[in-house]
């Protein structure tokens, strides 16, 4: 199985990319799958209903979230009703929202697992608990590849939920900071690993936001509305090739520019 994970889709220039190119993409890189964490969708915090239903007719399988998931109250219907959308797993019980999922491909089934990370993070509940439940109920579906977005700010929590899910999983793919680290490897017992894909956005930014008024805001300490920049959009993210028993065979950096300005 082959399966692309995108890192945060942020506003409007990584949305209308992975709109853009995910048919192409599929094709070109002979993909079974893509996944992308589509938290940041929605002007940068969140995710609309038609955007979830645009990105599904675009070619996209499954979308995770992370801490910006019910920013947009609209979205909340189509996280209690669709599979093809996960929440983090280590919130509350009665947050809305499945915490895994399974999605027939060509290449067999892949399985879906969101989690939050805790340090330096708004509290949650514990990751290591949830994946071992979430993965305990998954097992009756049998699929044959499983992909766990870990979405935390640490490299720490991270590398230690790699660490802890090596061998047990497909791949551990870290979101949340935007930023594409170049540690990507496939770990001793066959789990693929990467502690940030990166986002799919504009990088001429701070983080995908309009550079000027992150850092008058930052030296002045007064409010602004954080825009989200437009300039110099990149698919990032990760390709993951697996074997028949959902080992990890290779992961590669993966980055797509739309526009150079």
């Amino acid at each position: 199985m082959r399966f692309l994970f995108l890192g945060d889709v942020v506003g409007k220039p990584g949305y209308s990319g992975v709109l853009a190119r995910t048919a192409e993409l599929r094709k070109q890189h002979r993909l079974d799958a893509v996944v992308i964490n589509a938290e940041n969708a929605a002007d940068g915090a969140g995710l609309m209903p038609r955007q979830y239903r645009r990105l599904i007719e675009a070619g996209v399988d499954v979308m995770t979230m992370g801490d910006h998931i019910y920013r947009r109250k609209e979205i909340v219907p189509i996280l209690q009703s669709s599979q093809r959308i996960v929440r983090p797993a280590n919130y509350p019980e009665s947050s809305s929202g499945r915490t895994w999922t399974v999605v027939q491909t060509p290449g067999g089934k892949l399985g879906v697992i969101s989690l939050l990370g805790r340090v330096f993070m708004r509290p949650v509940d514990c990751p290591f608990a949830a994946v071992d439940a979430a993965l305990n109920e998954m097992a009756v579906e049998n699929p044959r590849c499983i992909l766990v977005d870990v979405h935390a700010e640490a490299t720490s929590d991270k590398q230690v939920l790699g660490r802890y899910l090596d061998g047990r999983v497909t791949a551990v793919l870290g979101t949340h900071t935007h930023v594409p680290t170049a540690d990507s490897c496939v770990l001793p017992g066959g789990t693929a690993f990467q502690c940030d894909v990166g986002m799919s956005g504009p990088y001429d930014s701070i983080i995908g936001r309009d550079i000027k008024r992150v850092t008058n805001a930052t030296i002045s300490f007064e409010p602004s509305h954080f825009h989200v920049a437009t300039r110099d959009v990149r698919l990032c993210g990760a390709i993951i090739e697996a074997d028949a028993d959902g080992k990890a065979i290779s992961i590669e950096r993966f980055e797509d520019r739309i526009e150079t300005q």
